[in-house]
């Protein structure tokens, strides 16, 4: 009976500690995405250029994408839980000063409302990656990849709800999505304090030339991997927010769409992202050659399905084409996730998924942008470059992506594998014996 009482009770506590981690990248998403929808009605209130506006946005992730290495390495020497509760509170905080600039200095509160919006990027760097590093530290084998599945499908739900969220708050005032970001934080940071149980390491103990040089060594021994992943994650979002700028044209010229309603149609391919992430977090398990049949496949559907954009004909089956590249994105995220997690031990797995995190960031800030400068010239120029950029993602994983076993096992047989890597070579070097005369 005692056995029976166990295994939900086991059960239970996993889920709880995954839903306070899935709220983490829950509330980075809406740091961006939730202003788009009213960023129209921020111009018109301080008078603003459309560059001026955009800088609400470009700030935040220019910001974001240059800390969060630093994030991942200080959550590598003094813990993730010291690093993501108070990036939390300071992204909050950052709502929290451009709300009351808002409030308060009326038509001269940009340049505070800024510095708000920089300090929530700064506060965003040591949030949803470091999660990503804290959930690989907690669990192994079939519940690591399911809770990072449950993560990615939890950023892609972000995703889903944060135009429509924006879009429907936007309607009380311009300033009110600035209000909500504090609000939100309470019971993430009070999620991750209680649910959350970071376990020991010796992290404090290992010394910072010790640390770099792991670091370093992780990188040697395992680039191809590590690149072609950092790549392949950069290039998925870099499309699919690319593609959803485009739509959100398309959608405003073709028929009309504005506000919530299009918040809706847009929802939709990423929606499928979200659900997809989800499923395939339970599907692959501890399988390393499945996530990297699933990465070369996604990237390959995604391929296939940039290229007959051009061709499609009729509303229903663009959509339906666009909605496949959020099922594509869905199939490589959590692959992804799970071989950069499991490419380094614990005491360097910050700073590596750190990075990650950061060519994640930076594709989903350039993907609009260069879309732009596409549509500008050719949609099929757009939608083809884009399908011959994926490709050559999927051929450079199917080439580079390999098997990078267990870290912390590695790491502890590391001499045996250095020794190994000179046989390979063909050479016997053994630098403590002189040869025999």
């Amino acid at each position: 009976m005692a056995k029976k009482n166990d295994a939900p009770k086991t059960e239970n506590n996993f889920w709880l500690s995954v839903t306070a981690l899935a709220g983490v990248p829950f509330i980075m998403v809406l740091g961006n995405s939730m202003l788009i929808p009213v960023l129209p009605d921020i111009r018109n209130a301080l008078n603003l250029t459309p560059i001026a506006a955009s800088l609400l946005i470009t700030l935040f992730s220019l910001t974001a994408g240059i800390i969060i290495p630093v994030a991942g390495f200080l959550s590598d020497r003094y813990g993730r839980k010291v690093v993501i509760i108070p990036a939390i509170i300071l992204y909050g905080l950052g709502g929290l000063i451009a709300a009351f600039a808002s409030i308060f200095l009326k038509q001269q509160a940009f340049s505070v409302i800024l510095a708000g919006r920089i300090l929530q990027g700064a506060g965003a760097a040591g949030t949803a990656p470091i999660a990503m590093a804290l959930c690989s530290d907690l669990f192994q084998g079939n519940e690591r990849s399911r809770s990072l599945g449950a993560m990615e499908s939890s950023n892609g739900l972000g995703k889903v709800i944060s135009p429509v969220l924006g879009a429907a708050i936007g309607l009380i005032a311009w300033y009110t999505a600035f209000i909500f970001f504090p609000v939100i934080v309470i019971p993430v940071v009070i999620g991750m304090w209680l649910l959350v149980k970071e376990p020991e390491s010796n992290r404090a103990q290992q010394k910072l030339s010790e640390y770099l040089k792991s670091v370093k060594n992780i990188f040697n021994n395992k680039a191809g991997l590590l690149l072609s992943s950092y790549l392949a994650g950069a290039v998925v979002l870099m499309v699919l927010f690319g593609i959803l700028f485009y739509l959100s044209e398309y959608l405003e010229q073709q028929f009309g769409l504005d506000g919530i309603i299009k918040g809706l149609a847009l929802a939709i391919p990423v929606l499928f992202m979200s659900a997809t992430s989800f499923a395939t977090g339970f599907i692959i398990k501890k399988k390393k050659t499945l996530m990297k049949f699933l990465v070369v496949a996604g990237l390959a559907i995604m391929t296939a399905a940039l290229a007959f954009l051009p061709l499609a004909k009729g509303v229903i089956i663009y959509f339906l084409a666009i909605s496949i590249v959020g099922v594509s994105t869905g199939m490589a995220l959590p692959c992804l996730n799970n071989l950069i997690t499991s490419a380094a031990s614990m005491e360097e797995r910050g700073l590596v998924t750190s990075l990650y995190g950061s060519v994640r960031f930076l594709g989903v800030a350039f993907g609009p942008p260069i879309y732009g400068f596409l549509m500008a010239r050719s949609t099929n120029l757009m939608f083809w470059s884009s399908a011959a950029l994926a490709l050559l993602t999927a051929v450079a994983a199917l080439v580079f992506i390999k098997d990078p076993g267990n870290a912390e096992t590695q790491k502890q047989t590391a001499p045996q594998a250095k020794k190994g890597l000179w046989s390979t070579i063909g050479l016997k070097i053994n630098p403590a014996k002189k040869p025999a005369k």
